[in-house]
């Protein structure tokens, strides 16, 4: 028989950067009494999102953030050849960071569809979830995590 249930995760983030929500997704996991099944997780925010990638390295992280940092500057967009004035965002109502957030985050996930076996993720040995906060500063998040299994 499956059962389910939809639990509310909270987690600081740090400033712009990851945060490893791996362990506390398998305690909630855990918590929840289901050896298997499929965990949905969506963030519940528009200026932060989620990835799964390399928990070994810290180089791996560093050199994402730096891309989409590349990608969505703060100080406003180019065409995609580089040339001409740069544009300025027109939506900045919670600081010069807001409207790169929303960007990066429409290019990134929102959602992540992960599986679980004997009350854990199944991962990958190098691999982590993590939320990826856009924000120049730290702040609450919250996620929620659907679970279904038995």
């Amino acid at each position: 028989m499956l059962n389910q249930t939809l639990r509310l995760v909270q987690v600081t983030s740090s400033a712009e950067g990851f945060t490893d929500l791996t362990a506390e997704l398998n305690r909630e996991i855990a918590a929840s009494g289901l050896d298997l099944g499929v965990a949905t997780l969506v963030c519940q925010h528009t200026s932060c999102s989620l990835t799964i990638n390399e928990n070994a390295d810290p180089r791996v992280l560093h050199d994402l953030a730096a891309y989409l940092r590349a990608l969505v500057p703060e100080q406003g967009f180019r065409s995609l050849s580089g040339e001409g004035e740069r544009g300025r965002y027109a939506h900045d109502d919670e600081g010069p960071d807001d409207m790169p957030a929303h960007i990066r985050t429409a290019l990134t996930a929102t959602s992540l569809q992960l599986s679980f076996q004997r009350g854990r993720l199944v991962l990958g040995t190098w691999q982590a979830v993590y939320l990826w906060e856009h924000r120049a500063r730290s702040h609450r998040r919250r996620l929620s995590l659907h679970l279904i299994g038995a």
